[in-house]
């Protein structure tokens, strides 16, 4: 049990005393009352550096949980190497499946924050790491285990694909309006690289030294001290704050808003796409170049599918930088329309099997992706903002700023669906007609489709207020 403090009678004990701006707070259990990033002089006093170390351990944290998300994506390529009798369907579903209980996680996961604390959920969801993790480990040492137990363990890595909308919803609770945009995008510039350094590291790990066989279950082992390192500086360095409210009726008023659901079928178009191709490029490459698939070098080997999600990961803030210099709906429009160029490019490469080719049509998507990641999430509070009556600098008024708050958790646990489809549609194509044309025209056509549902919504409305949608 926690007790409050009246900084009037522990002054010395208890508070930090900023002036002029509001005295912060600080409970047991490292909660903090009071806090309020809008106050200069609070802000510049404590709450920078609070903020700035509860976003140091939040990226961590999140970025494990990429980390954990992704590791099917190559375990699943790997298993038949380490003796598993599996059907290209069967590896399908192992690698789609966390991102279908990711996006589902994503929902309830943005609402725990304000329930019991950004630092103690930040603790717990790092902590569920472990379950994914250490099942991993123990299933994959077995070739005997059966499908559906790898199913299983699979879809645990879910739970890394949710840490996305807590800590999201956490970090903006730390930074002002007008860092909000550049906090945010560290954060989840941050995470999203988790995907490319498992698709580095396992490969490695789980060869060197290792001969002609694999070492699967270091797959998952080598994550284990990261996340009890996650879990200690989580613990040790972050803080919860009182001021963070779970608001249920915001998120209700903005699932009323048809521009949420515009704004999430953009956003499958591209976080959909960065991270559904993100999972499915080890597969890609295995079945279309299997002498490409993995690079021996020294005693271990390399796959070149982390490039995917490095370059990707890499472009989402400039997304939103170029999207603060010329607006989100153009950067958007601009986005889309790449990916289209480059997946019809790629359905003409495949079969002149010139991988190198492939590789930077690939990356040029992948870039494309990433940037249109970041356009389309700052798009997000710009569109609310706008539909209240206010302007993007502010926020709007309340109820703009309260339904803006709701929609990027909503938007981003919507849009990780994209992570299921896209290797589902893919996985289909390849059964339909033995090969993954036919996906790829599918995807041409739907990002020539969202270049103009952008250009209807928002390309059109030009200036408003100001400021360019």
């Amino acid at each position: 049990m926690t007790d409050t403090v009246n900084p009037s009678v522990h002054p010395a004990a208890t508070t930090d005393a900023p002036a002029p701006g509001r005295t912060l707070v600080h409970r047991s259990g490292r909660w903090i009352d009071e806090w309020d990033p809008e106050d200069h002089g609070q802000w510049e006093s404590v709450g920078r550096g609070i903020a700035k170390r509860n976003l140091v351990w939040s990226i961590f944290a999140e970025f494990l949980g990429f980390v954990i998300w992704q590791l099917w994506s190559i375990v699943a390529v790997l298993l038949p190497t380490a003796g598993f009798t599996l059907d290209s369907s069967q590896i399908f579903w192992l690698i789609s499946i966390p991102s279908l209980v990711g996006a589902t996680l994503r929902i309830p996961y943005s609402f725990l924050v304000p329930l019991i604390g950004g630092r103690n959920w930040t603790i717990i969801s790092a902590g569920l790491l472990l379950l994914p993790a250490i099942a991993l480990a123990i299933v994959v040492g077995n070739p005997e285990t059966p499908f559906p137990v790898l199913l299983g363990v699979a879809a645990l890595a879910g739970f890394g694909g949710g840490n996305f909308a807590s800590s999201m919803s956490n970090i903006t609770f730390f930074y002002p309006q007008r860092e909000k945009g550049w906090a945010l995008g560290l954060n989840a510039a941050g995470g999203n690289l988790g995907a490319s350094v498992a698709q580095f590291v396992v490969p490695i790990v789980v060869t060197i030294g290792a001969a002609a066989a694999v070492n699967l279950p270091l797959a998952g082992w080598i994550w284990v001290p990261f996340i009890l390192l996650a879990m200690f500086g989580a613990s040790r360095y972050m803080d919860n704050l009182s001021s963070a409210k779970a608001d249920f009726a915001g998120s209700a008023a903005a699932l009323r808003e048809p521009h949420l659901w515009l704004l999430s079928l953009l956003y499958i178009g591209t976080f959909g796409s960065f991270i559904g191709f993100a999972s499915v490029f080890p597969k890609l490459i295995a079945d279309q170049f299997p002498s490409f698939s993995a690079i021996a070098i020294g005693g271990a080997s390399v796959s070149l599918a982390f490039l995917g999600a490095l370059v990707g990961s890499l472009a989402r803030p400039y997304g939103g930088r170029l999207s603060d210099r010329f607006g989100g709906a153009r950067v958007t429009m601009a986005a889309f329309a790449v990916m289209a160029v480059m997946t019809l490019l790629v359905t003409a490469v495949l079969p002149t099997g010139q991988f190198w080719l492939f590789l930077a049509c690939f990356l040029v998507l992948f870039a494309a992706a990433g940037a249109g990641n970041g356009s389309t999430y700052r798009m997000i509070p710009v569109v609310f903002a706008l539909r209240g009556g206010g302007d993007a600098l502010t926020g709007g008024d309340v109820s703009s700023k309260r339904k803006a708050a709701a929609a990027l958790g909503l938007i981003s646990a919507i849009g990780a669906y994209g992570g299921f489809m896209i290797p589902q549609a893919l996985n289909l194509s390849r059964q339909g007609s033995g090969s993954y044309t036919s996906a790829f025209l599918v995807f041409v056509g739907s990002y020539a489709a969202l270049v103009v549902i952008t250009w209807l919504a928002y390309g059109r409305a030009g200036r408003h207020g100001g400021t360019r949608i």
